[in-house]
């Protein structure tokens, strides 16, 4: 069983050093922790479009503990922008057969603790990616916040794509 486990995440690196991007962003190229991301927890850091704004900040690390702290959850991002929050999270692998639940469970959380804020929740690997390298990116000084907000746009529009 052990060795079936070595395997699985061997071919998993194989696949990802192997294809050079995963194909998520418009940039071509992808971080090695947003690779890292398929298949292990990265723990990216909350943050906001306006990294200045410690209100914004302080919310995107209240959000992050709060769905962190449910059970089923092994990863989240948070990105809190000038209308929307982006909550990007995985759930642990034996637990994704109650996804719909889960996926309600947070959205009530959200609602009851910030009814004044509006989320944009998503379990997808994906969207999850793209908001960790979109976080990478904007640790960079020199990333306008204009160019933050834009792409959290695109990520939170890629999202309403895919539902």
């Amino acid at each position: 069983m052990m060795n079936m486990k070595h395997a699985v995440k061997i071919l998993a690196i194989i696949i990802l050093l192997g294809s050079g991007t995963a194909g998520c962003t418009s940039f071509g190229k992808t971080s090695p922790e947003s690779r890292a991301s398929m298949i292990q927890s990265v723990n990216p850091d909350p943050g906001a479009t306006n990294d200045l704004d410690e209100k914004d900040l302080k919310l995107a690390k209240k959000v992050k503990k709060d769905i962190a702290a449910l059970d089923e959850i092994y990863d989240v991002a948070v990105i809190v922008g000038k209308k929307e929050i982006l909550v990007a999270y995985k759930v642990k692998h034996l637990k994704r057969f109650g996804m719909k639940r889960i996926e309600k469970e947070i959205n009530k959380k959200l609602e009851k603790n910030y009814p004044d804020d509006d989320f944009i929740v998503s379990s997808d690997y994906k969207i999850f990616i793209e908001a960790v390298e979109l976080r990478e990116r904007m640790k960079d000084p020199s990333f306008p916040d204009k160019k933050a907000e834009e792409q959290l746009q695109r990520i939170i529009s890629l999202k309403k794509e895919l539902t």
